[in-house]
């Protein structure tokens, strides 16, 4: 109980839900695109256990998180992934029937927390840095507290995403350039690519900045490609005919 009167510990939970919330739109975008292709009534199992899945997934990177960031060529696969992640997600089919309903709502949690598991090495280390300065000898126990309170923000905020996607569908596609905008910056940071072309940094040692929101700007916008070339395969017999046997 000593924990909880030290203003410290409410100092450092406040920080940890605000870069949950700073750094969580991510997901919720996410969570939002993988849920909204289920029934209504599993919209919410999808999202609460899509959410605790990530968060259980965070806890366990909190202790390896510096080092995973500096393995080479990591984090560019984990840019191929969300770029695929993103372009499934574009192309689901709402209105598929020959899924069993539990097989998409598990499929939709997993789905979430492989992409959560590519994009919360950033976020698990801002968390990480705000429990070092005041969770004294309960880094750990600061670290999960701030995360499930901040899941009714998560929650709360995939809920909303998925009845902007209902209401506008052009929010869909802008769920998966966000997706393919995170994949590119996260290629160009990549520690292996940088050493083989250092050319990409500035005087700063960091990334050009104009190479970098082009690499974002490109993917995103390749996401949306391949995911329209994709749909209109799906839907032309013709296109499928003409594929090599």
């Amino acid at each position: 109980m000593e924990l909880f009167q030290d203003p410290a510990f409410w100092v450092s939970v406040g920080q940890i839900i605000l870069i949950d919330i700073l750094l969580g739109g991510d997901n919720a975008i996410v969570i939002a695109l993988a849920c909204r292709g289920l029934p209504e009534h599993q919209r919410r199992q999808g999202i609460f256990w899509g959410t605790m899945g990530a968060i259980v997934i965070r806890v366990g990177l909190i202790g390896v998180a510096l080092t995973l960031l500096g393995i080479p060529f990591l984090k560019l696969v984990g840019a191929a992934l969300l770029l695929w992640i993103g372009v499934k997600l574009l192309t689901q089919e709402d209105d598929d029937h020959e899924v069993d309903a539990s097989e998409k709502l598990w499929g939709a949690i997993k789905t979430i927390v492989l992409a959560d598991l590519v994009m919360s090495v950033d976020n698990v280390i801002g968390v990480t840095a705000a429990a070092e300065a005041g969770g004294g000898d309960h880094k750990m126990a600061l670290v999960v507290f701030g995360l499930l309170v901040s899941v009714p923000i998560v929650v709360w905020g995939s809920t909303f995403v998925i009845r902007l996607m209902d209401r506008f569908p052009w929010v869909i596609t802008l769920g998966g350039m966000v997706m393919g905008w995170i994949a590119g910056t996260m290629a160009v940071t990549d520690p292996g690519v940088l050493e083989l072309l250092p050319v990409m940094l500035g005087e700063n040692g960091k990334v050009l900045g104009w190479l970098y929101y082009l690499a974002g700007s490109v993917c995103a916008v390749g996401v949306v490609v391949a995911g329209k070339l994709l749909l209109r395969f799906k839907a032309d017999p013709e296109m499928q005919r003409e594929l090599p046997p």
